[in-house]
């Protein structure tokens, strides 16, 4: 027969409802308990019954996960580690792409307040064309990404701190021509320019606009931007790409060109996607704990499942800056 969980509480020796803790990962339990809990599971192939769980608590086990485009490295990563989060909860993900539109959010809020989902992880590009607004009944929903509205759970990473950081590492080389690509008008770009500004202004050096490169946010973008750009314009000293798929493009339309990374320009990313450390040059970039910013989107919306109506919450993940030989002292 089946395992229920008070064989499982049984064999642990605790109560079902410390079993049930484990499981849905609601309420603080000691690490001794969860290693015993864990192993009888283990020992008794236990499965939760997540659709007779349902029918008492009016709960899928199921959250989904909103990212604006699916085609990029650093959304795959993301994508993994909010499914190993999920499942060491005992809940499953189902992921979604929005292109960044609120339609696509709106269609997801919709499938959480019908309960079709528990709630939802959701990556917004811009903050007026977020379907995530003060006058909109929201379900439980934590944002993750630069948008950062104060009716909703939020973790991100520091973006303005981290490009100044990024910045002030190539300005410490010697570095004064500092090109940047991706220029778009997201929340995200956003904050990376102003950055970059700050770090600028910090070291007395001026604004170029002429340094701004509009790029889309994948590697022919970057390759394409990049190449547009250097027929017109004298080779930068460096390139900060906004992301590290960018940077794979912009390696390619530096080499096309003849210019050697990091002999005549320097080249950094961010998002430090696991293809950085193998390119040539390895990818100076900005990196994170992954598994710790999809532990804490997970944490936080599962504590806002159990409790709609508890104080919103925003958390900075921290960040650092990866030097690696893209980079070179002028």
């Amino acid at each position: 027969m089946r395992a229920t969980v008070r064989d499982v509480a049984s064999r642990a020796g605790v109560s079902p409802k410390t079993v049930s803790n484990v499981v849905n990962g609601t309420v603080p339990v000691s690490p001794a308990t969860r290693e015993r809990v864990e192993r009888a599971i283990a020992e008794l192939d236990y499965v939760p019954n997540f659709s007779a769980r349902g029918l008492r608590n009016g709960r899928s086990g199921m959250i989904a996960l909103a990212l604006p485009d699916l085609d990029t490295a650093y959304s795959s990563e993301i994508a993994h580690h909010v499914v190993q989060a999920a499942e060491a909860r005992g809940l499953s993900v189902q992921i979604e792409e929005t292109r960044g539109e609120a339609e696509g959010e709106q269609r997801l809020l919709s499938r959480a307040r019908a309960q079709l989902v528990d709630g939802l992880i959701l990556n917004p590009i811009r903050l007026e064309t977020s379907a995530v607004q003060p006058d909109v009944a929201l379900p439980p929903v934590v944002l993750i990404g630069e948008v950062d509205q104060p009716i909703a759970d939020h973790v991100w990473v520091d973006n303005v701190a981290a490009v100044r950081d990024l910045t002030a590492l190539l300005i410490g080389h010697g570095h004064r021509r500092i090109a940047v690509l991706g220029g778009l008008p997201t929340e995200s770009a956003r904050l990376r320019l102003a950055g970059h500004a700050e770090a600028l202004a910090a070291a007395s050096l001026p604004r170029d606009r002429e340094l701004i490169i509009a790029a889309e946010w994948h590697p022919r973008g970057g390759a394409e931007a990049l190449s547009a750009w250097l027929v017109s314009h004298p080779a930068p000293d460096a390139v900060i790409c906004l992301t590290d798929s960018m940077a794979i493009g912009a390696l390619h339309a530096l080499w096309s060109a003849g210019l050697r990374v990091p002999e005549d320009v320097s080249l950094v990313g961010y998002d430090d996607i696991a293809e950085a450390a193998y390119l040539v040059p390895p990818l100076t970039t900005i990196g994170f704990d992954r598994s710790e910013f999809a532990g804490t989107a997970m944490a936080m919306l599962v504590e806002r499942i159990a409790d709609p109506g508890r104080p919103i919450r925003s958390v900075t993940v921290p960040y650092r800056v990866v030097e690696r030989e893209s980079v070179r002292s002028r």
